[in-house]
């Protein structure tokens, strides 16, 4: 399946506890499908004294969310929006572009074919 959320894109969580929030995706975990998002779904990790971190404690860290819950973030809009793909082909019908688009028609990246 196509990657319609990559990392560093921009996206908006759009159900769920954390719904409205946006953020910059850290990283994409395609065996789960999940995403990991800045400063979005933050819980406490407690640690145990070690050599690492003498002191132990709680740290705060991002938890992974379900891809089907974030939306790419439109960048005209500054809301989350779908995403489809634009492929331009030569005459053989090779795709020489592809294009990662939001429904309303702004281009988030282009991909040059091999």
């Amino acid at each position: 399946m196509a990657a319609k959320v990559r990392k560093d894109d921009r996206v908006e969580v759009i159900s769920g506890e954390h719904r409205g929030q946006q953020g910059r995706v850290l990283r994409v975990i395609p065996k789960s499908d999940m995403v990991l998002i800045e400063g979005v779904n933050l819980v406490y990790r407690h640690l145990r004294p070690s050599r690492r971190n003498p002191q132990g404690g709680r740290i705060r860290k991002e938890a992974p969310l379900h891809i089907s819950n974030v939306l790419p973030v439109d960048p005209k809009t500054g809301r989350g929006s779908r995403v489809r793909f634009s492929a331009t082909r030569d005459g053989g019908g090779q795709v020489t572009e592809k294009k990662r688009m939001t429904k309303a028609g702004t281009v988030l990246d282009e991909v040059k074919a091999k």
